[in-house]
């Protein structure tokens, strides 16, 4: 089989092109792989409470991730754990993954 490169164009992209397409483009970061992906049926219906109190804890975990990565020592301590591990690809990945265990279920942080 051939091997498709697409224009330098649609390799630059990602995310949406418009707000008003249903494509979407990203970029593998490691092995420079352009996919795309189309949402064919969204949800029409009003998010549960359940999902809103998920999407709020998600949003605060990651809050207190980017801190994290501000943080030049943390960041630096938190770079040498993940180089040492090869299941998660990405470093912010790394630190949602490791840091997702410490907050409750409303997003706030858990005191051992």
């Amino acid at each position: 089989m051939a091997e498709v490169k697409p224009m330098a164009l649609i390799e630059s992209m990602r995310k949406k092109v418009c707000m008003h397409s249903d494509v979407y483009f990203r970029t593998n970061k490691q092995t420079g792989k352009t996919t795309t992906g189309k949402l064919c049926y969204p949800s029409a219906k009003a998010p549960s409470a359940a999902q809103i109190k998920a999407k709020q804890r998600f949003a605060k975990v990651v809050a207190a991730v980017r801190a994290i990565l501000t943080d030049p020592t943390e960041k630096a301590k938190l770079q040498a754990e993940y180089k040492a591990q090869t299941k998660i690809g990405s470093l912010f990945g790394y630190a949602m993954h490791k840091l997702n265990g410490n907050y409750d279920d409303n997003g706030d942080p858990i005191n051992p």
